[in-house]
């Protein structure tokens, strides 16, 4: 099942941006490890599109291994940063099926899951793919910032089966934290999982683990096109 009827205190401590008329679609966009929703709420504000609303969740505050177990913000627990680095596998699917949950709420309210873009940043939008991919619904799209797959050795054959799930993928190029070679490994093993004309890479000269003007323009685009006013 893609969500179910458990209570949503993600949902609940949210930050929401409303649109400032009728809202007909949904943005979930899911901040990187150690942050909060805040930030992203208001970088995505600036990019808003009247009819749709953004809802950034806070991830709830765990032990992380990578961080000598220093208890932080994060949707799973991080063993390492390289393709090869042992993975929390239960904690990743927990984590999915928690915004899976937030998906099934926003269906009952009066926004489909083809109306919802899942988006995020680092692990959040590491999340954002894993939760997209083994989704039953077909989503608008997944915007995914200076991130990875999780479990990437699980698919193809862990996907629910949406080829053509809309994919916006990009990268810094100076990312040392986590390197663009790691995004166009992760674009290439999308490839495998969803139609290749449906995923766009892009990546920004100078760019560290951040965003920049250039990308917030990329994420909007992607929003307009695949969120348009009904």
């Amino acid at each position: 099942m893609c969500g179910n009827n458990m209570s949503l205190p993600l949902l609940a401590e949210a930050v929401t941006v409303s649109g400032s008329e009728k809202e007909t679609a949904a943005m979930i966009f899911l901040h990187g490890l150690g942050d909060s929703g805040h930030g992203w709420a208001e970088t995505l504000a600036a990019i808003q599109l009247p009819h749709v609303k953004f809802i950034c969740p806070h991830a709830p505050k765990i032990p992380v291994t990578l961080n000598m177990r220093s208890t932080m913000p994060a949707w799973f627990d991080l063993m390492g940063l390289s393709p090869d680095s042992p993975e929390d596998e239960a904690g990743i699917k927990k984590a999915a099926e928690n915004i899976r949950a937030i998906i099934e709420h926003e269906a009952k309210n009066g926004i489909p899951p083809h109306r919802i873009i899942l988006g995020g940043f680092s692990q959040g939008g590491a999340l954002s793919l894993y939760t997209a991919l083994t989704c039953q619904h077909q989503l608008a799209g997944v915007v995914a910032l200076s991130c990875w797959l999780p479990l990437h050795r699980s698919f193809p054959s862990a996907s629910s089966g949406n080829k053509n799930l809309p994919i916006l993928q990009c990268h810094g190029e100076m990312d040392y934290m986590i390197p663009v070679h790691f995004g166009a490994m992760t674009a290439e093993k999308l490839k495998s999982i969803v139609n290749p004309q449906m995923l766009s890479f892009k990546t920004y000269p100078g760019l560290p683990h951040s965003s920049c003007p250039q990308e917030m323009a990329a994420v909007k685009e992607f929003i307009e096109k695949y969120l348009p006013r009904i």
